[in-house]
């Protein structure tokens, strides 16, 4: 059995602290599964060299964007630093509708704004949140410090939204705690895996024509 064709993707939304090793860990797992990739959202900043449209993002106007967000076409969006990002609705249901799986790296307040777009529409049953931290904060500092790369007030301001973003992952469907890369990686992918087998996730079945 083809089991992509008879099988929907889910939208995987995964949120972490800055020293989780969120990232370490969702590249890794890109890597070992070629049915979860990626969101490629949209932005209005220009490209950056090396960067290209359609694979790195969607690069929009920003009178486009204003538009789609008018129209609600965005499962979520944020102004950075005067530029506009979104995830747009219609890609990520293309996808899943495919089979694979979307893979959304955001941050709490980002969550929470995906869960609002999908409440009681169709992707709410093939949406799952998964909140990712270390076993402890004093690990979670340690990583932080051996970046090397901020000031110690940059360490301080970062550990302290970790405190605050630490305090939701109750409203997250799982708890992904990273004490070890590998294990991370192999956790993550059995969630996706568990997922995957609900009812709502298959349109058929090997004996239904």
């Amino acid at each position: 059995m083809d089991s992509l064709k008879r099988r929907l993707g889910l939208v995987i939304v995964l949120s972490g602290p800055s020293g989780a090793g969120k990232t370490t860990v969702y590249r890794q797992l890109l890597e070992q599964r070629a049915d979860v990739e990626f969101s490629v959202s949209c932005t209005t900043r220009p490209p950056r060299t090396g960067e290209t449209d359609g694979r790195d993002y969607h690069f929009i106007s920003r009178e486009d964007f204003l538009l789609r967000r008018d129209q609600a076409a965005f499962l979520e969006h944020a102004e950075v630093h005067a530029n506009y990002y979104g995830t747009l609705r219609e890609e990520v249901e293309r996808r899943i509708a495919a089979g694979v799986s979307v893979l959304l790296d955001v941050d709490v307040q980002g969550a929470r704004a995906i869960r609002k777009a999908v409440a009681d529409t169709p992707l709410a049953a093939h949406t799952i949140f998964i909140f990712t931290a270390p076993p402890s904060v004093d690990l979670l500092e340690f990583r932080l410090r051996k970046r090397d790369t901020d000031s110690e007030a940059v360490i301080q301001t970062r550990l302290s939204n970790a405190r605050e973003e630490l305090t939701a992952w109750r409203e997250y469907d799982y708890f992904l705690v990273n004490d070890g890369v590998k294990e991370a990686v192999r956790d993550f992918s059995a969630i996706i895996d568990g997922a995957l087998q609900k009812t709502s996730q298959w349109l058929s079945t090997p004996w239904e024509k």
